[in-house]
């Protein structure tokens, strides 16, 4: 009689069995949210950050006078004041840059023009004009043939690199 008890038990299906694929499926979809989660929190910092402002200039350089024209013709407005430019000659860059805002500055001749005027808005709208003129007293300076190079960041981010040849 003692047979038959050991019979029925090795009859039995193993329950213990059944659990493993539970807890595996379990276990993955916890990993799954879980990476689900850092991503979307990733991707959330990302994009909170203001985004730079778009627009589209042009560049006139008269060689002769070494006046620098930057013409804004279209995309957003630019606030000035957040505004840096790095001018550079054939490569070489300005050895005073432009403070904009400014009116008069070490390295440049007269007030400059359009919203890089201290005394005007401070937005740079798309149809507006804005330059300033580079003094003799820069290095180096500007002549006609020279290529020259503007950069235009908004705080620190660059927004615009044009190029020209001085007229």
């Amino acid at each position: 009689m003692s047979v038959q008890p050991l019979e029925r038990r090795a009859s039995l299906p193993d329950r213990n069995r059944a659990v493993s694929p539970i807890v595996g499926v379990v276990a993955l979809l916890v990993i799954t949210v879980a990476l689900a989660a850092v991503v979307a929190v990733g991707a959330g910092a990302l994009s909170a950050g203001s985004p730079e402002p778009t627009a589209a200039f042009e560049l006139a350089v008269d060689g002769s006078t070494s006046a620098i024209r930057i013409d804004h013709v279209a995309g957003d407005t630019i606030d000035v004041e957040t505004l840096s430019i790095t001018v550079a000659v054939d490569g070489t860059e300005l050895a005073d840059q432009p403070p904009v805002p400014f009116v008069g500055a070490n390295g440049f001749d007269g007030t400059p023009d359009g919203p890089f005027n201290a005394e005007a808005t401070q937005q740079w709208q798309s149809g507006t004009v804005a330059g300033f003129s580079v003094a003799d007293t820069n290095s180096p300076t500007v002549e006609r043939g020279d290529t020259v190079t503007v950069r235009l960041a908004v705080d620190g981010t660059s927004i615009a690199t044009l190029e020209t040849v001085a007229e």
